[in-house]
């Protein structure tokens, strides 16, 4: 499947990205190069292959939950530009 010009303006359109003609020679030549990867990508025999979630197989790497003391509210707060009694002012935001 190779893009046409035309469809490269037309996805920069539903994207809204403005782009030179010189830009959609190159997204086209540029895409179109990914697509033929993708299809050979394709022909390549993958049965009884699983299927992985990522390329290496790590188990979850968590650090030791600790508990620490936590900052003082009134250092936290020393540096907000607007406060309350104990926590941040900020506008509204609808």
């Amino acid at each position: 499947m190779k893009l046409t010009p035309q469809e490269i303006e037309h996805i920069a359109l539903l994207a809204r990205v403005r782009v030179s003609p010189e830009e959609i020679d190159l997204f086209t030549q540029q895409l179109n190069d990914i697509l033929i990867y993708m299809e050979k990508l394709a022909e390549v025999d993958t049965t009884g292959i699983e299927p992985a979630p990522q390329a290496l197989h790590l188990s979850n790497a968590f650090r030791e939950d600790l508990v620490l003391p936590s900052l003082p509210a009134e250092e936290a707060l020393a540096l907000a530009p607007r406060q309350g009694r104990s926590s941040f002012v900020v506008p509204k935001v609808i």
